[in-house]
C-alpha cells in the first residue's frame, strides 16, 4: 500500500487552489478563494479554499478536505486512485505495496491483492461465457453498463480459482471468503455459475462479491461472508459509480437488489445504491447523508416491503439532522425497480420516486394503522408507541412537528404530551446546560497548532487531559509534529494524517474555523501564551478544588504534608488574585 511519507510529500507539492480551480472557477476573497459549492445547490458562495492551509471548507453543507479529499468527493475516486491522480499531476510515481496503509491489519494488503486478482478473473470469464452474456442481454444490460460496474462471471466447477492462485489451499483465500470447505475439509469455490457483482470500498478496492444465479437455484443471491475487509452493515453496492449523480441531484435512492441498481443505471437513473442482502443500518444512513441532503428508500408495496421500510425509518431517526430528510417510495405490487423500469421506462420510476412519502408522514401513517384511535386505549397506545421513536429522533425541529401531530391524534394538548414524554416545552426555553470550560480552552489551541505547528515544542503535555476530545486531538497533533522531522508538517498534512481516526472531525472542524477566523501572524505567539496561561489556571483550579474537597471531608489535619503545602499555597494564590481583581 501507499506509505504515509509519500502522501505527506505529495501534499507538499500539490496546490489545492490550482486543483479545485480547474474544476470549479474560484474568485479571490481576501486571503482565500471562494465559489458556489460544487457539492450542494446554492446562490451565494460559501465554498472557501485556503491557499495557506491547503484546505477547503463549505460553510453551507460542511464539505471539507485536502486535495486528496476533493478528488474523492468531486470525482468519486477512491483514496488510492485520488493519490495516483495527484501524483501524476506533479510527476511523482506512487510506490506500490510499500507496507500496510493506515488503519489496516497485517492481513489487509494480501487480501486486497487476492480480491483484485479474483475480480480480474471473473471479468475475463464473463467475456468467455455465452450464457452469462445472454442473461445480461435478456435483462437489458449493455456492455458499457456491465463494464461500469465491473460485472463478472464465476464459471461452473468446484476449483476454478486454482487457475488464478498457485496455492489454492492458502488460508487467505478462505479468509477473503473466496474459498470454503465442506465437512470433510475439501476446498471449493464459494461462487460457482453465478453473475458476479464486485463490492467496492470508498478507497476503490474490491472488498467483497455478490453472486446471482443465472437460472433457477437457491440461494438466488450469494454474498461474501464478513471478512477483515468487508462488513456488510457498512457497505453499499454501486456507491462509487453513483457519487457524481448523487451530488448532481443532492439525493440518493436506496434499493434492495444489485440488478435494480444496474437496470436503473442502464435507463439513466444513476444516483442509486443497494444494501447487501441486509436491512438498512444506521451506518448505511450515516454514510449516505454525508453524500446527499435526501435519501429515498424504494421498496416493494407488499407487507415485506413496508416492514423493510419501517426498519429503515427506525435507523434514520438517530442520525437524521434538521437539514436532512428521508422518504419512502413503494412500487406497485409484484414489481421491483428492475422490472418496473424495463416495462414502463425511467419516467414511470421517477414519478413514483417524486411521490415518495416523507418520513414523518410514513411514521404517523404506520402508527395510526396499529392503533384504534376511536378508543381511549387505542389513543394511549399511539402515545406509548410514538414515545421511543420521538426520543431517538435527532432532528429537534422534526420532533416538534411530530409531537404536535401525535398530540392532535391522541386528543392531548401539546403541553400534556411533552410532559408525558419529558421533552422540553416549545413554549419555554430549555434549561441551559452548564458550560464546559475545557473545550473552550482547547479549541483555540487546536487552531493555533494548525496555523503554527512549531508551537508544539512549548506545550506542557500535562495540561492536555484525556477527558476532552479537543485535548486528545491536540496531543495527537503534538505527536505528529514531534515525529515529522526537521520541517514541521503543514496544516493539510496534519489534517490528512487524521483521516479515518477519532480525531478527524475535531481537527477538520478547527481547520474550518481557522479559515474563517485566522490569527494575525504578529499576534499568534501572544495568543498562544494567553491560551497556555488560561490552561494552567484551569488546571490549578481543578487541583485546588480536589484539595479543598479533601480538606472539607477530612479536615486540614487529614491532608499529607505535601497536600497541606499545596493547599495553603493555593489559598494564598487565589486570595492574592482576588485582591488584585478588586483593585
Amino acid at each position: 500500500m501507499i506509505p504515509e511519507s509519500f502522501i505527506q510529500d505529495l501534499l507538499s507539492r500539490v496546490d489545492v487552489v490550482d486543483l479545485i480551480d480547474a474544476h470549479v472557477p474560484l474568485k479571490r476573497a481576501g486571503a482565500n478563494f471562494a465559489a458556489c459549492c460544487p457539492f450542494h445547490s446554492e446562490k451565494s458562495p460559501s465554498f472557501t479554499v485556503s491557499p495557506s492551509k491547503q484546505f477547503y471548507h463549505c460553510f453551507g453543507c460542511g464539505a471539507h478536505g485536502t486535495a486528496i479529499g476533493f478528488l474523492m468527493q468531486y470525482s468519486g475516486m477512491g483514496f488510492i486512485d485520488a493519490v495516483r491522480e495527484l501524483a501524476g499531476r506533479v510527476g511523482m510515481t506512487v510506490p506500490e505495496n510499500a507496507g500496510p496503509a493506515r488503519g489496516t491489519s497485517a492481513d489487509t494488503p494480501s487480501l486486497v491483492a487476492i480480491m483484485a486478482s479474483a475480480a480480474r478473473f471473473y471479468r475475463e470469464q464473463l467475456k468467455c461465457s455465452p450464457a452469462a452474456i445472454a442473461y445480461l442481454k435478456q435483462r437489458g444490460v449493455s456492455g458499457e453498463i456491465a463494464a461500469r460496474f465491473a460485472l463478472g462471471y464465476a464459471p461452473d466447477g468446484w476449483q476454478n480459482l486454482a487457475a488464478v492462485f498457485d496455492d489454492y489451499a492458502r488460508p487467505e483465500l478462505q479468509l477473503a471468503g473466496l474459498v470454503a470447505s465442506n465437512e470433510r475439509g475439501r476446498l471449493y469455490d464459494r461462487f460457482r455459475d453465478r453473475l458476479i457483482f464486485p463490492i467496492v470500498s470508498q478507497s476503490g478496492e474490491v472488498i467483497a462479491f455478490g453472486g446471482r444465479v443465472l437460472g433457477q437455484g437457491e440461494p438466488k443471491y450469494l454474498n461474501s461472508p464478513e471478512t477483515p475487509l468487508f462488513e456488510k452493515g457498512r457497505e453499499l453496492f454501486g456507491l462509487p459509480q453513483a457519487r457524481r449523480a448523487i451530488r448532481e441531484h443532492d439525493a440518493v435512492l436506496v434499493v434492495e437488489g444489485y440488478l435494480d441498481v444496474v437496470a436503473l443505471a442502464q435507463h439513466g437513473v444513476a444516483n442509486v445504491v443497494a444494501t447487501l442482502g441486509t436491512a438498512t443500518t444506521t451506518r448505511h444512513v450515516e454514510k449516505l447523508l454525508r453524500q446527499a441532503e435526501k435519501i429515498v428508500f424504494c421498496f416493494d408495496g407488499d407487507a415485506a416491503g413496508r416492514k423493510a421500510a419501517w426498519r429503515a425509518l427506525e435507523n434514520c431517526l438517530p442520525v437524521l439532522g434538521d437539514r436532512k430528510s428521508a422518504a419512502f417510495a413503494f412500487l406497485p405490487e409484484g414489481e421491483d425497480p428492475d422490472s418496473l423500469v424495463r416495462k414502463r421506462g425511467a419516467d414511470a420510476f421517477r414519478r413514483i420516486v417524486s411521490e415518495a412519502i416523507p418520513l414523518s408522514d410514513f411514521l404517523v401513517r404506520e402508527l395510526r394503522g396499529r392503533c384504534e384511535l376511536d378508543t381511549a386505549e387505542g389513543r394511549a397506545r399511539l402515545v406509548a408507541e410514538a414515545k421511543p421513536l420521538l426520543e431517538q429522533l435527532q432532528s429537534s425541529l422534526l420532533r416538534l412537528q411530530l409531537v404536535k401531530r401525535v398530540a392532535q391524534l391522541s386528543g392531548l394538548s401539546q403541553a400534556e404530551l411533552e410532559s408525558q414524554y419529558r421533552l422540553p416545552s416549545a413554549n419555554r426555553p430549555a434549561s441551559p446546560r452548564p458550560a464546559r470550560q475545557a473545550p473552550s480552552l482547547f479549541r483555540p489551541l487546536l487552531r493555533l497548532l494548525l496555523q503554527k505547528p512549531e508551537l508544539t515544542a512549548e506545550i506542557p503535555l500535562e495540561l492536555l487531559p484525556d477527558d476532552s476530545p479537543e485535548a486528545r486531538a491536540a496531543r495527537e497533533l503534538c505527536s505528529m509534529i514531534a515525529t515529522g522531522g526537521e520541517r514541521a508538517p503543514s496544516c493539510a498534512q496534519l489534517i490528512e494524517r487524521c483521516r479515518g481516526s477519532e480525531h478527524e472531525a475535531v481537527v477538520t472542524s478547527a481547520a474550518a474555523e481557522l479559515i474563517r477566523h485566522p490569527f494575525a501572524e504578529d499576534t499568534v505567539d501572544a495568543e498562544f501564551r494567553g491560551v497556555i496561561g488560561r490552561l494552567r489556571e484551569s488546571a490549578e483550579r481543578r487541583s485546588f478544588a480536589l484539595l479543598q474537597a479533601r480538606a472539607q471531608r477530612f479536615g486540614v489535619s487529614g491532608l499529607s504534608d505535601e497536600e497541606k503545602r499545596q493547599y495553603l499555597a493555593s489559598l494564598a494564590s487565589w486570595a492574592g488574585r482576588a485582591k488584585r481583581s478588586e483593585v
